[in-house]
């Protein structure tokens, strides 16, 4: 959303696009090696106890912090393209979204995951943008911090289970 108010919104989109296909990317190469080192049932029960992590994350929050923000702010004299997808591509990592990411390449199709999380968060990107520019100020973070915690509890405990089972 910040970088919405600063760029064109389609220019924004089309560098967030770019950075999340190639951290995805990277990701999904990471879960398959992860994959083929580790049986099914543990990576389910880590992977669970991960989303549980990521619920706890997401309730602290997510903000660009002030050095990335900064270092986006010195590159604006160049193209905002490169400067949004340079900004994008290193706050996405090791973020919660490329360790999901990880966990769901490590025990299903790579390519399937690499498509389906790239739109995934690009989709949300999207969303962001048009919320950001629509609501502004008034947008009720905590709520959505709630709702995607809660998802992410629920993925947890379905995957610790289906680990246990397994």
């Amino acid at each position: 959303m910040t970088f919405a108010a600063r760029y064109r919104a389609l220019t924004v989109l089309v560098a967030i696009t770019i950075a999340t296909a190639i951290i995805h990317l990277l990701s999904v190469a990471l879960g398959a090696v992860i994959g083929v080192a580790l049986p099914t049932h543990v990576i389910n029960i880590v992977a669970g106890v991960a989303f549980l992590g990521f619920a706890a994350w997401t309730m602290r929050g997510d903000e660009l912090t002030e050095a990335e923000a900064a270092k986006a702010s010195r590159e604006s004299q160049r193209s905002a393209l490169l400067t949004v997808g340079v900004a994008f591509f290193i706050a996405e990592l090791g973020d919660k979204t490329m360790l999901a990411t990880i966990t769901l390449a490590s025990d299903n199709g790579l390519l399937g995951t690499w498509i389906g999380s790239t739109l995934g968060m690009v989709a949300a990107d999207a969303l962001a943008i048009v919320v950001g520019h629509v609501l502004g100020a008034r947008l009720p973070q905590r709520a959505i911090r709630i709702g995607a915690a809660v998802v992410f509890v629920v993925v947890g405990i379905a995957l610790i289970a289906d680990g246990i089972r397994g």
